[in-house]
């Protein structure tokens, strides 16, 4: 169902408003280099800093300028249940055809707790659900154990983006759940090893500026072409590491901002790369072949 690459759209601003142009044209790129769905509104998307209205505005966006011509995974989990579920329900009504659902963070709810918070807002929808466990971010990880209560207790609760950062964590993933259950990468320097793990794809960053290119990796991998992915993997590693060298999107919307698609503007409390990140992102981007 979501084997594949997925690109975690950024939200561009212009003037401290959503950039609805530069976010279509955006999004036409993507389409353009094969990419297998769009996530608008994750965290790539400064979902935090937008307003309810904002946030369905831009996945409403995504939905009208997507045409059916790719998947369309809407951000729309919050570490408040009820305003998750709102969020689900009103995108449903916009048409996208998935959900991403973040682990809530800053509560620290217990493991049965996120049980609960999840299978909540799986009654509350007929669509396909990925769960998104980002321990760094959110303070708490979804347990393994806790995925196997939900994908056997909950029909539409079929996947996981895992950024945990480790391939073990990949492996008990994968021995636990069921075999139709999948997991995609949630960091793209980790894609290829969590592919030879049992994970089936990607919800990117990278592929913001490279969507052919992460594509062309993911689908090497998944056809058991190691050495061809492997190969991507190398080239494109450094820039995999370099968009993560302060708190992501701010490296992202940089990259982009060079390459004159939009503003390099994120909402406080995040704020503009410092000098030293910036040479070394615009040195990076230059040795990959992006910037002359």
């Amino acid at each position: 169902m979501f084997a594949g690459t997925h690109t975690a759209l950024v939200t561009p601003f212009r003037n401290d408003r959503f950039d609805e142009a530069a976010f279509a044209s955006l999004i036409e790129a993507q389409i353009a280099g094969g990419i297998t769905g769009i996530v608008p509104v994750g965290t790539t998307g400064e979902s935090p800093t937008l307003d309810h209205s904002e946030h369905l505005r831009v996945i409403e966006l995504a939905v009208q300028t997507a045409k059916g011509r790719t998947k369309v995974i809407a951000g729309t989990g919050s570490n408040s249940t009820r305003e998750a579920i709102e969020l689900t329900i009103e995108s449903e009504t916009l048409g996208v055809d998935a959900m991403l659902q973040v682990a809530p963070y800053y509560n620290r709810p217990t493991q049965e707790g996120l049980y609960r918070h999840f299978r909540a807002i799986a009654e509350k929808t007929k669509l396909p659900i990925i769960l998104y466990s980002i321990p760094g971010r959110c303070g708490v990880e979804i347990a393994v154990e806790t995925c196997v209560r939900l994908a056997n207790d909950c029909a539409n609760i079929v996947a996981i983006k895992e950024a945990g950062g480790t391939v073990e964590r990949v492996s008990a993933l994968r021995a636990a759940l069921p075999d139709a259950f999948e997991i995609l990468s949630g960091d793209d320097s980790l894609t290829l090893p969590f592919i030879s793990a049992g994970a089936c794809g990607v919800i990117s960053v990278a592929s913001n500026v490279i969507p052919a290119e992460v594509g062309a990796l993911v689908s090497a991998a998944n056809a058991g072409r190691f050495d061809e992915a492997k190969r991507l993997h190398f080239h494109w590693y450094a820039l995999f590491k370099d968009i993560f060298i302060e708190s992501n999107p701010a490296p992202i919307k940089q990259a982009l901002a060079w390459q004159n698609r939009m503003t390099a503007a994120v909402r406080l409390p995040l704020c503009e790369l410092a000098t030293a990140s910036q040479e070394k992102l615009r040195a990076t981007l230059k040795g990959v072949g992006l910037l002359k």
